[in-house]
């Protein structure tokens, strides 16, 4: 049978030398274990050795789940700097991630090729931002000109279920 381990801890060691002796001294004889755990207990703040044990004992509070699990699966997908690492295998990732990217790139301008590289590679960590620009493209995010020579955000509504990943990135951008 395993003992169970309860840690004990004092701020102050003259002070819990002190509470033990002038428990110890008011005993008649030699305290007995059970004695000993309680003037330790005491000592430390508790009432007695059985309050310690209940202290130790209760459950740690649950920490609110401040990311949903579904989110937190998609940024493993992205650095602390918000930048997507690598490009997801699921398709449906990859549109989750493609929201993301799309979120951070800049609002109300019309560039060129080359700046939207520039804005895109800020983003990415792969080296893979032509791939990025292209599926920007294709699913409706960016608009360009038949000849490629402009490039400019489009307004598509954000889903409900990416919102949160698109925060959860924008926070990492700016942090």
């Amino acid at each position: 049978m395993s003992r169970t381990v309860y840690p004990f801890y004092s701020s102050d060691i003259s002070s819990l030398a002190r509470s033990l002796k002038r428990q110890w001294m008011a005993e008649a004889e030699a305290p007995g274990h059970l004695q000993i755990l309680n003037m330790l207990a005491r000592s430390a703040g508790f009432q007695n050795f059985q309050h310690l044990r209940a202290e130790h004992d209760r459950p740690a509070p649950a920490e609110p789940q401040t990311v949903s699990n579904e989110v937190r699966r998609l940024l493993r997908h992205f650095d602390d700097e918000g930048r997507l690492l690598r490009w997801p295998k699921k398709f449906s990732e990859q549109r989750a991630c493609l929201w993301a990217l799309w979120s951070g790139l800049p609002r109300g301008e019309e560039w060129d090729e080359p700046t939207v590289n520039a804005a895109i590679r800020a983003l990415e960590a792969f080296g893979d931002h032509v791939l990025i620009r292209r599926e920007l493209v294709e699913g409706g995010w960016i608009g360009r000109t038949d000849d490629c020579r402009r490039y400019w955000l489009l307004d598509p509504a954000v889903p409900e279920e990416v919102a949160e990943l698109a925060e959860q990135v924008r926070l990492r951008r700016a942090g």
